[in-house]
């Protein structure tokens, strides 16, 4: 059974950072393409980042902000996402390509 799960999310003042995590479990990770993905309040999902073994791509909302990666003995997902905006806020969701299953998410709010 996949499980991923978020954690890091918060409320964070503009221009500042947090580091988001997710725990994998029940799949391969070291081989796994995973992605990060958000919704904004109203809104869809909207692709975020991707790591796999080719390499990692970002939106261009967060491309300069945002930095994907892995470690893979400890099973876990990482976003460290700085320079944070308004419109950066949203629930956070870790996903596993393979399945498409997505974790239960971690919310990020950015405001002064």
């Amino acid at each position: 059974e996949v499980q991923l799960v978020e954690s890091g999310g918060g409320l964070v003042q503009p221009g500042g950072s947090l580091r988001l995590s997710c725990a994998a479990s029940g799949f391969t990770f070291g081989s796994a393409a995973m992605s990060w993905v958000r919704q904004a309040p109203g809104k869809g999902l909207e692709w975020v980042s991707s790591i796999s073994r080719t390499g990692r791509s970002y939106a261009d909302s967060v491309k300069g902000r945002f930095t994907i990666s892995r470690d893979n003995a400890k099973n876990t997902l990482y976003l460290q996402m700085n320079s944070l905006k308004p419109e950066d806020t949203a629930v956070y969701y870790c996903a596993f390509q393979g399945s498409g299953e997505k974790g239960q998410g971690t919310q990020v709010t950015v405001s002064s």
